[in-house]
């Protein structure tokens, strides 16, 4: 199986980069390929220009799209699965990965009739958060998250799709420390058993 991974963190100095790391041992463990983009180191340009607005608003195909987007469409469309790892910024993914989405999910590629992008098999959400899991649930926020993530942006694009939220990873809490390692773990598992 050959997996698209698309990481977005502006630092390397954080639990969600140690997450994605754990991770990918966990796929090389299992003997796995994969393919990442690192939207911060890649510099990945979130801003949609005048052009791409004219083509998505009017779901015009005369309009070219930019070679960085194609060769993001390129990596998706050579893989089996796709797996997003990133930090809740605002009870939503960072605005590099939304720009991300914005770009790439391109009429006549991701929506719209006759669309070139095939159908994953799997998709897997890995978010680092700062609050827990139970202000998630009593807040409605998780459900919500998970529905924007899974329900819109990945829709019918994957047949089998997951949301895993790493609990409690702010700086000042104490679980943090105390989660550290569960977290890690988790993360090379879930790798492992991909």
């Amino acid at each position: 199986m050959k997996i698209f991974i698309v990481y977005c963190h502006p630092s390397e100095d954080s639990i969600t980069r140690h997450i994605r790391d754990s991770f990918i041992k966990g796929l090389e463990s299992a003997g796995y390929t994969y393919i990442i983009s690192d939207l911060y180191k890649m510099n990945f340009c979130t801003d949609m220009s005048e052009a791409e607005y004219q083509r998505e608003a009017n779901y015009n195909l005369d309009h070219s799209v930019p070679a960085d987007v194609i060769c993001e469409q390129e990596k998706i469309n050579s893989s089996d699965a796709i797996v997003f790892i990133y930090p809740l910024f605002w009870s939503d993914v960072p605005a590099k990965l939304k720009g991300w989405f914005d770009r790439v999910w391109t009429y006549g590629f991701a929506y719209g009739d006759n669309r070139k992008m095939k159908q994953l098999e799997k998709a897997l959400v890995l978010v680092s958060a700062g609050n827990t899991l139970e202000y998630f649930e009593t807040t409605g926020i998780g459900s919500a998250i998970k529905t924007v993530m899974l329900k819109d942006r990945l829709f019918d694009r994957v047949k089998e799709k997951e949301m895993i939220i790493f609990d409690a990873t702010s700086r000042e809490l104490e679980e943090r420390k105390a989660n550290w390692d569960k977290h890690l773990k988790q993360a090379f598992d879930i790798g492992a058993e991909f």
